[in-house]
């Protein structure tokens, strides 16, 4: 009896054995994998920039999921291999060594055992398919890893949210559940219902609130951990994650702490002491914030309602989002006599058969919208030809080009001599204004496509300094812009001009044109324009500038110097 119960707690640690290898084969297979999809990548990453590129991280993740589905399917193989080793053993001690004693004695049963003990176990232990398994799908990533998304992107991302949730003033806690609400008069209002909607979770909102934590941006960061932590009370946590209940209750007691809400940060340091007693750290500040509410600082208060931070740049923020806001429409705008659509010639024989349709938007500044300037497949052609050529989009600074936060696009050049679809546009642009648009007098035409929350913050388009980059093409300041559409918007990407107070809609295939310069040679600051952040869509446009050089008989100038 005795040789029964050590052979039955040998069955029992056997089982236990075989239960925790299989598990620690799980874990250790998900913890390669992970360390895999995260390995650090110096490379400068843009994806953010331009929604073509985020429609190729689709086709990208297709091949990714082709991978992994190959991956699961050999690792699958291979636990059943084990499951079955698994199984052999198992039937074994619960049949045949129930009798340990008589089994002992059969001379196969007992080389079977000691060969399994000495062989089998071994090479189960020991197998190298994991590892080789996890090496293919690793040299497959590594094989993709350049056209993936970089950190720079993610944090791009996250920018663009907290962007299309500052612009348009949208609910973060509805933005959450894939709702792009407003609250107006105390009711949520969709400012744009998409068909088909999609959800945050926990770990998306912790990875918004950390690109704000790190730019310590404390009143983002707020919104969006308040929403993490939410969502990871509620639901338990997955190995895809980044991010932990416990990382996002961290991030946002400090968060409110330097918003000057001790109180809260007190409570949710608590918290965090349930789920953690030993860290030291929370235990410090937990003393910190009790003396900081015992002394009454006056910053300590609970009902602390938090503020967003004032632009340090942008002195016409208000006015530029109220304009993003409207959608493209004003009250009272169309009321105005002076401002009416027709069918436009220019008095040139090129039109006479087939006038543009013309719609005047402002006379102050001189804002045209030229409906169906291009055709789909036009259109269709000039993106093409940009997509090789698309390049983060650049700003003049001082005498020099750079990227700019407040800029974020793509853009590429096309020559007239490269695509004869270009110069088809150049000739139809000086048809409706009667403006040379030959090189040198005019620069390329730009083509660019908006990312993530894409958009262009209020600037104008002709030099302010005689410093700029511009003047050196040695034609002069930019006279005029032309601007054509070339694909939809769902929702957002409207044309804002901030000091004339009005904004156009993304009108497909249509182009919006303005003089950007007096006829006396001065910059006429109602130009001051903007592009609204894109919501909903991909937004493609193609612009012309037209130089001052070269139009001396065609934009003649006025007799009046104030003009």
């Amino acid at each position: 009896m005795k040789s029964c119960g050590i052979i039955q707690s040998a069955l029992n640690y056997v089982r236990s054995f075989i239960i925790s290898l299989l598990k620690m084969c799980s874990y250790f297979t998900l913890f390669i994998v992970l360390y895999s999809l995260n390995m650090p990548d110096e490379s400068f990453g843009e994806m953010f920039t331009s929604m073509m590129s985020v429609n190729q991280a689709v086709s990208a993740e297709r091949k990714l999921i082709d991978h992994l589905r190959i991956y699961i399917e050999h690792e699958a193989q291979r636990l059943e291999d084990i499951k079955r080793f698994f199984s052999r053993v198992t039937s074994l001690h619960d049949g045949m060594y129930n009798e340990p004693s008589e089994t002992i004695a059969n001379p196969i049963a007992a080389f079977k055992l000691v060969k399994r003990l000495k062989s089998e176990w071994l090479n189960v232990v020991q197998s190298t398919e994991a590892e080789e398994n996890i090496k293919v799908l690793r040299e497959d990533y590594r094989r993709m890893e350049s056209s993936l998304p970089k950190l720079e992107d993610l944090q791009g991302a996250a920018q663009g949210l907290m962007r299309l949730q500052d612009v348009y003033n949208l609910r973060v806690e509805n933005l959450v559940r894939g709702h792009f609400q407003q609250i107006t008069d105390g009711n949520p209002v969709d400012f744009y219902k998409l068909p088909v909607s999609d959800t945050l979770s926990g770990d998306d909102c912790f990875l918004v609130g950390k690109v704000a934590y790190d730019l310590e941006d404390y009143y983002h960061s707020v919104l969006w951990f308040e929403e993490a932590v939410r969502l990871f009370r509620r639901t338990e946590w997955s190995p895809e994650n980044e991010g932990t209940l416990e990382d996002a209750l961290d991030h946002l007691a400090f968060s409110h702490f330097k918003t000057g809400n001790v109180s809260h940060a007190l409570s949710l340091s608590r918290e965090l002491l349930l789920h953690d007693p030993m860290n030291r750290r929370v235990h410090f500040n937990v003393e910190k914030y009790e003396k900081l509410i015992n002394e009454s600082l006056p910053a300590t208060s609970n009902g602390l309602a938090l503020k967003r931070p004032d632009s340090i740049y942008l002195r016409t923020r208000n006015a530029y989002e109220q304009l993003c806001q409207t959608k493209g429409s004003q009250p009272r705008h169309f009321e105005n006599p002076s401002l009416f659509c027709d069918c436009f010639t220019n008095s040139s024989p090129g039109l006479l058969l087939q006038p543009i349709k013309r719609e005047i938007i402002s006379l102050h500044p001189y804002v045209v919208l030229f409906h169906g300037f291009v055709t789909q497949a036009e259109a269709k052609n000039i993106k093409q030809y940009a997509m090789p050529g698309l390049r983060r989009s650049v700003v003049a600074s001082g005498v020099n080009q750079a990227t700019a936060e407040y800029r974020i696009s793509k853009s590429a050049w096309l020559k007239e001599s490269a695509h004869e679809v270009v110069g088809k546009l150049d000739r139809r642009i000086t048809l409706v204004t009667g403006l040379n648009v030959e090189p040198p007098f005019a620069e390329y035409l730009q083509v660019v496509n908006y990312g993530i929350g894409g958009h262009y913050e209020p600037h104008f388009d002709h030099a302010t300094s005689d410093s700029s980059p511009l003047y050196r093409l040695k034609t002069g300041n930019r006279v005029a812009t032309i601007m054509v559409y070339l694909s939809p918007v769902q929702a957002g990407g409207s044309t804002a001009f901030i000091y004339a107070n009005f904004s156009v809609p993304v009108v497909q295939n249509a182009a919006l044109f303005w003089w950007n310069l007096h006829k006396n040679g001065q910059g006429n600051v109602d130009t001051l324009h903007a592009g609204c952040p894109v919501i909903v869509g991909d937004k493609w446009v193609a612009n012309k500038w037209v130089h001052e050089y070269g139009q001396e008989f065609r934009r003649r100038c006025s007799l009046n110097p104030e003009e």
